[in-house]
C-alpha cells in the first residue's frame, strides 16, 4: 500500500490513504456507499486526462481503453475467484439484475416459482416481482427468525421442481446478517434452481468466492467496497452461453459476459474500480475483518439501553451493520440530530422493505454501517451521540 507494510497496517496508516476522512464528520454511511481512497480519485483522473476514447479504434488512446477493459475483467475475475469469461460491469446491481434476470426468464412458463428471502434488498426482490407480473410466475418468501436470521427450514420447505431461482443476499443491508451462502446455494441446487446471490452489503467486509459458494449468478456494487458507482455480476459461463441477451446487433458476443453490458462502459469508473481491488489488496481481508469485528462489539456492548437493537445480538453470524430505534425517537429525527453532531448515518428501510415490514417498522431504523476505515473514538463518539439525542 505505497510502502505501508501490511505487518505493520494500523487504523491511522489506513486512513492516511482517504482525504475524505480528513474532517470532523464521522461516516457510518458505508452502507449506502462508502468513502473512496485517493488512488481511486487519481486512477479516474489519470484515466480521463491520458486515455480518454472509445474501444477499437487503432490509435493510442482507444489502445489504451482497450488495454484497461481487459485488466478491469482480470481484476473483476480475480476478485470473484471467476473466469475472465464471466463477469460484466453495469451501471449498478439493479440494473445489471433487471437485465439479467429478464434474459434468465425468456423461456420460463406460467406457474414457475422464484424463493427470494425477507433479508433481501429491493435490488433482488422487485425483478423477480416484475416478472412474475409479465409471465405469471409465483414468488415465495422465505422468512427469518426475531434475530433476522434466515430461516433455513422455511426456506427448503419452498422449495418445488418448479422452482427456478432461489434469490437471496450474502449479507443484510439493513440488519446485517450473514447467511450460510453455500448451504442456501446447496439447497437450491437439490431442487434443481439457480443460486442468485446478492453480494452488494457483503462486499466490504469479507472475500467473495463465486467458485467456493457454487453460486450461479452474483451481483455486487464497487461504490460499496471503496470503488466508484458502478455494478459488478457474475454468472458461470455455460449459463451465460445459454441465455439470449437483450443487446444490440453490432456488439460482441465475447467475452461471453460482455454480452450483457449495453451500450458504452464508464471506462473511467473501470479504473477506479480496479484500484479499489487493488487498495483491498494491499489492506488484506484480515486487517478488515478483525478491526470491524473489534468495532462492531465495541458498540454492541455500548449501546446505550435506551435503544433497541433488531438482530443477531452478537458478532457472529453478521457484519457490523445495526439496525436500531429508540421508543421516543423517530428514525428521521433521530438521524438528522445525530448528523448535527458530525455522525453519519442513515434512516428508513434503506430498500431493504420486507424484513422492515417483518419487523413492524413502519418508519424504518436508524442504520449504524461500521467499516475498516473506522476507529475506536468515532464509535465512542456515536455511543455518546446516541445517548445524548434519547434524553
Amino acid at each position: 500500500m505505497n510502502g505501508v507494510s501490511s505487518v505493520a497496517l494500523d487504523i491511522s496508516a489506513v486512513r492516511a490513504h482517504f482525504s475524505a476522512l480528513n474532517r470532523e464528520l464521522a461516516f457510518f454511511d458505508g452502507p449506502g456507499g462508502t468513502q473512496v481512497p485517493d488512488s481511486v480519485i487519481e486512477a479516474i483522473t489519470d484515466y480521463l486526462r491520458y486515455a480518454n476514447a472509445n474501444t477499437g479504434g487503432p490509435f493510442q488512446t482507444s489502445r489504451q481503453t482497450d488495454a484497461l477493459i481487459t485488466n478491469a475483467r482480470t481484476t473483476a475475475a480475480g476478485f470473484l475467484n471467476a473466469s475472465v469469461d464471466e463477469v460484466a460491469f453495469g451501471a449498478n446491481m439493479t440494473t445489471l439484475n433487471f437485465a439479467l434476470t429478464r434474459a434468465a426468464a425468456r423461456d420460463w412458463q406460467e406457474g414457475d416459482e422464484i424463493v427470494c428471502t425477507r433479508l433481501d434488498h429491493d435490488g433482488n426482490i422487485s425483478p423477480w416481482l416484475e416478472l412474475a407480473r409479465d409471465k405469471g410466475l409465483v414468488v415465495r418468501f422465505a422468512d427469518v427468525d426475531r434475530e433476522c436470521r434466515l430461516d433455513l427450514g422455511g426456506l427448503r420447505s419452498l422449495l418445488s421442481e418448479r422452482t427456478r431461482v432461489v434469490a437471496f443476499p450474502w449479507a443484510s443491508n439493513a440488519v446485517g446478517t450473514v447467511t450460510p451462502v453455500a448451504e442456501v446455494a446447496a439447497l437450491a441446487h437439490e431442487a434443481g434452481a439457480l443460486a442468485w446471490i446478492d453480494a452488494v452489503h457483503y462486499g466490504p467486509h469479507g472475500p467473495i468466492d463465486v467458485q467456493a459458494v457454487d453460486a450461479d449468478v452474483l451481483v455486487c456494487s464497487p461504490y460499496k467496497f471503496y470503488g466508484p458507482h458502478l455494478g459488478l455480476a457474475y454468472g458461470k459461463a455455460a449459463l451465460l452461453e445459454s441465455w439470449r441477451p437483450y443487446k444490440v446487433r453490432p456488439a460482441p458476443d465475447f467475452p461471453v459476459a460482455s454480452r450483457y453490458e449495453t451500450g458504452t462502459l464508464a471506462h473511467e469508473l473501470l479504473a477506479g474500480f480496479v484500484a479499489a481491488v487493488e487498495y483491498l489488496q494491499d489492506v488484506g481481508w484480515e486487517f478488515v475483518t478483525e478491526h470491524e469485528r473489534e468495532l462492531g462489539q465495541q458498540f454492541l456492548e455500548g449501546l446505550p439501553g435506551s435503544w433497541r437493537l433488531h438482530g443477531v445480538p452478537t458478532m457472529e453470524g453478521r457484519v457490523p451493520t445495526f439496525a436500531i430505534t429508540n421508543e421516543s425517537l423517530l428514525p428521521p429525527e433521530a438521524s438528522r440530530r445525530l448528523g448535527e453532531l458530525g455522525l453519519a448515518v442513515w434512516d428508513g428501510n434503506y430498500y431493504a422493505v420486507e424484513v422492515m415490514q417483518r419487523l413492524g417498522l413502519d418508519h424504518g431504523a436508524v442504520r449504524v454501517g461500521i467499516v475498516h476505515y473506522n476507529t475506536r473514538e468515532e464509535v465512542e463518539r456515536l455511543l455518546a451521540g446516541l445517548d445524548e439525542i434519547a434524553h
